[in-house]
């Protein structure tokens, strides 16, 4: 049986703007759309306020059991408010559905599925702007087994959810771990006394060894191709690990003209247009390929610098990161350049330091690599419990 958001909610509210001026070091917490992560509340990041009393306030209490909804620019996300977080309000970007009859975390997980998922992206595009008032928060559809069985389906999924939890935990511990390793080794260049370059002096010595790619006419979007020479962008660089991205190739014919841009295994890529900052090192088995002008490519001479150092010294390193901040703030569009990155001093460790640390990094990666194939295996089994739960299959 099916039923409606407005048959079981005994109240449905959504926040407001103007909180700032209550922010404080201290009071109560102050919820907002990015405090709603994988299906819960997500504290690390929560600021606070110290509102006065008033009917706005009182409106935009949350309750232990109520439930959260994203209703602007990321629509549904979904968390159900636990029992001990005591006073706390919301943002403009969620809403409050305060609900009779129904388990909480039933209803969540159904919206957040991909049957109630569906119902976002309709309503999305159905509306004049992203967003979603209260009728259609009203007319969100859910299904309405008997109590008992919507708490026995919202365990079984609480149950596979744990385990996906514990695998983004594992993969988080592994980034922490090549953090401290590498801080560990490097963290102290004028303790150890090492040469200090610049990236520049630390590439290959030839011409085009830092590189952005073709601009303009050079290489335009109509000419790519359904196959022939990898043409990479940011995607492939965004989360400071190379990744498939998104298929973009060029003819052989235009590669030619293109040859000066070709990117090598080892290669560093930066990001320095749009998301700007972020880092990969080419894998082997990359092929032929170019790079877009949405990225930085450097060729190291690795006689002097190895990729997988120059890779968490560009992302981890407090002398990199201090003087990337400061050049940004100094630029006269905030982001990078290949003047910025060309000056940006790096210590020059004794190689067999760097290879010891290449060795600990590639193990971890291994490692990663791993977590995130049991992590696939676990979203795909939830998604399956998810079909089968909600079919009244389960």
């Amino acid at each position: 049986m099916m039923g409606t958001i407005g048959e079981v909610a005994s109240f449905i509210t959504s926040g407001s703007r103007g909180w700032a001026k209550y922010y404080s070091p201290t009071g109560r917490v102050f919820l907002r759309i990015q405090n709603v992560r994988n299906g819960k509340l997500e504290l690390d990041d929560v600021v606070y306020v110290d509102p006065p009393d008033s009917q706005e306030a009182k409106r935009t209490a949350v309750q232990a059991g109520d439930v959260l909804l994203s209703i602007t620019a990321d629509l549904g996300r979904t968390a159900v408010v636990p029992e001990g977080l005591g006073l706390a309000h919301i943002n403009q970007h969620l809403a409050i559905l305060r609900l009779q009859g129904v388990n909480p975390q039933f209803v969540a997980k159904y919206l957040a599925s991909p049957g109630g998922q569906r119902q976002f992206e309709r309503l999305n595009r159905e509306g004049v702007k992203a967003g979603l008032n209260f009728n259609d928060i009203r007319s969100l559809q859910i299904p309405l087994p008997p109590l008992a069985e919507q708490k026995r389906i919202a365990a079984i999924l609480d149950a596979a959810d744990v385990l996906r939890a514990k695998r983004r935990e594992a993969l988080a511990q592994l980034d922490t771990l090549l953090q401290s390793t590498f801080l560990d080794l490097f963290g102290d260049p004028v303790g150890q006394r090492w040469k200090m370059a610049t990236v520049e002096e630390v590439a290959r010595n030839e011409k085009n060894a830092i590189r952005t790619g073709p601009f303009g006419s050079q290489l335009l979007h109509s000419e790519f191709v359904s196959e022939g020479i990898r043409v990479l962008g940011i995607d492939n660089a965004v989360a400071n690990e190379f990744r498939a991205g998104e298929p973009r190739f060029i003819t052989p014919q235009k590669y030619d003209q293109l040859r000066r841009y070709t990117v090598r295994p080892g290669d560093i890529l930066i990001t320095i247009m749009g998301t700007c900052g972020r880092c990969a090192v080419v894998p082997d088995d990359i092929g032929i390929a170019i790079n877009t002008k949405h990225l930085c490519c450097i060729t190291l001479d690795r006689d002097t610098c190895l990729p997988e150092f120059m890779h968490e010294y560009f992302l981890r390193h407090p002398i990199a990161r201090h003087y990337l901040e400061q050049s940004a703030k100094g630029a006269i569009m905030s982001g990078l350049n290949m003047g910025i990155i060309k000056n940006l001093p790096i210590p020059v460790p004794p190689l067999d330091l760097q290879r010891r640390f290449t060795a600990i990094a590639e193990s971890i990666q291994q490692q990663k690599a791993l977590q995130r194939e049991h992590l696939a295996e676990l979203d795909t089994l939830f998604a399956s419990l998810q079909s089968c739960a909600f079919r009244g299959e389960l």
